[in-house]
């Protein structure tokens, strides 16, 4: 993972510079252990609780990067299934990815790995760009917890339970990463986010890939 100053950096990457296997392996773990710790902050809702889930995988993902962060959540989930107590209410077992969360629980992967994805390319420097990942990231974990949660209810009960009252929590998570991140960037002396925050924004037909 040779990276020059900026290019691919995430904020791991700024807090603990020296690149080695080692590092990658710790802060993989590290990752798996928040989320583990985040699942256990639960408001238990039938059918589906709220939890720090989602958010822990977001910010894992931004924190981390794409392939450490998708790591951290495969390790997590292989760990749940291996019956450790990692999920939700210290819930564990391969059962957890049959029932009725199991939907959203495989749309963690994919939401860890792009969101890192979009914050190794500078999404994570500006506000309204972090916003747009962590959106996306959220997007990612809804689409296969709802197609999966409507085999067992009709799509009218899948939004009311499924949707509906994770919404307002969701976009509270999104703003807080979205204010967070920039500063934290700035904060670690992150070069690359000082030169973007001086520079003038993206034009439109520039578009956020153009955030770098």
């Amino acid at each position: 993972m040779n990276r020059t100053h900026g290019q691919g950096l995430v904020l791991a990457d700024a807090l603990w510079p020296a690149i080695s296997l080692r590092r990658d392996a710790a802060l993989t773990i590290l990752g798996t252990l928040l989320l583990a710790l985040s699942a256990q902050l639960e408001i238990p809702l039938h059918p589906v609780p709220i939890t720090g889930q989602t958010f822990g995988v977001l910010l894992i993902g931004a924190v981390l990067g794409s392939k450490r962060g998708a790591l951290s959540v495969l390790a997590y989930l292989a760990a749940g299934a291996a019956g450790l107590p990692v999920f939700a209410g210290f819930g564990f077992g391969p059962a957890k990815f049959l029932g009725l969360t199991g939907g959203y629980l495989l749309g963690f992967v994919p939401a860890a790995f792009v969101v890192g994805l979009l914050c190794e390319r500078g999404w994570d420097r500006r506000v309204w760009t972090t916003a747009m990942a962590m959106t996306l990231g959220t997007v990612l974990i809804y689409v296969p917890g709802i197609l999966w949660l409507s085999r067992f209810m009709g799509w009218d009960q899948t939004l009311q339970f499924g949707v509906v009252p994770f919404v307002p929590g969701d976009l509270l998570k999104v703003a807080l990463a979205a204010l967070a991140l920039p500063p934290a960037h700035r904060l670690l002396g992150n070069r690359e986010c000082r030169e973007q925050v001086e520079a003038p924004g993206p034009s439109v037909q520039d578009g956020p890939a153009a955030v770098r």
